[in-house]
């Protein structure tokens, strides 16, 4: 059963009984529902954990002001705070493990260890730039010459899937957060951390996990999941139970 945590405004799921110890933090168009086996296995070996709806995703309403992981974390502050008074696991994937990283950066007094999979914690260096085409009727729509319903059109067109699936303020936290790279973060981790990567993943690839592990001074371990895409949670929740329990011990 969903329930409502910090200013209301923010939803989650409960696994287990007793104090949580873990909080789930789920991929972007993604919910915390995805890490429902993974957090029953927690739940039998004894650990209670609670998956969250990310602001604007599953039950949550999208958030006010636009920002990227940045400004998500600073709105996670006061449910963390709520979930539990001890320091917690933190498990990200993808886009919640942008999240993760920066809460673990400014609040260590919230975190035990985190728990990071398939998470675009660098921005490669060499982006591409968006289609000839796209770039003209962006221009076009800027001065007035091409309308509203045509430039979202170009959009449909020209954008990612996560871009074209995005709508009103989230459209514009997904293009911060794209434009987000977290080396000051990741440089000034002090507590444990745990890379859990498929070998596959296309949108994180595991290059960019073996970079950041080597920007963190903190202990650090990396684990590559043969055959395993981005979808670590659901493809894998075995594996990643087993690094979740690792975390958790003393």
């Amino acid at each position: 059963m969903l329930r409502a945590y910090g200013d209301a405004n923010l939803f989650g799921e409960t696994f287990g009984e007793g104090p949580v110890k873990v909080v789930w933090l789920h991929g972007w168009g993604r919910r915390g529902q995805d890490f429902s086996a993974p957090a029953r296995t927690l739940a039998a070996a004894g650990f209670a954990s609670v998956a969250l709806d990310l602001p604007g995703f599953g039950a949550s309403p999208a958030p006010e002001v636009v920002g990227g992981a940045r400004h998500y974390a600073e709105l996670l502050v006061p449910a963390i705070r709520e979930i539990s008074g001890e320091p917690l696991v933190i498990v990200g994937h993808s886009f919640g493990g942008r999240v993760a990283t920066v809460l673990a950066a400014v609040h260590p007094e919230l975190v035990k260890s985190l728990v990071l999979t398939g998470v675009p914690l660098l921005r490669e260096a060499a982006v591409r730039r968006p289609p000839l085409a796209y770039r003209l009727i962006r221009w076009l729509h800027g001065r007035g010459v091409v309308d509203e319903r045509r430039m979202e059109q170009a959009r449909q067109r020209y954008g990612s899937t996560d871009y074209r699936n995005a709508r009103g303020v989230m459209r514009d936290v997904l293009v911060v957060t794209v434009n987000e790279s977290y080396e000051d973060e990741l440089s000034r981790l002090k507590r444990p951390v745990t890379l859990l990567w498929g070998s596959d993943d296309t949108e994180a690839p595991l290059a960019v996990a073996s970079r950041a592990q080597q920007m963190v001074a903190a202990p650090t371990s990396l684990r590559v999941l043969d055959g395993t895409g981005h979808l670590v949670p659901t493809s894998a929740p075995v594996e990643l139970a087993e690094a979740v329990l690792e975390a958790l011990a003393p």
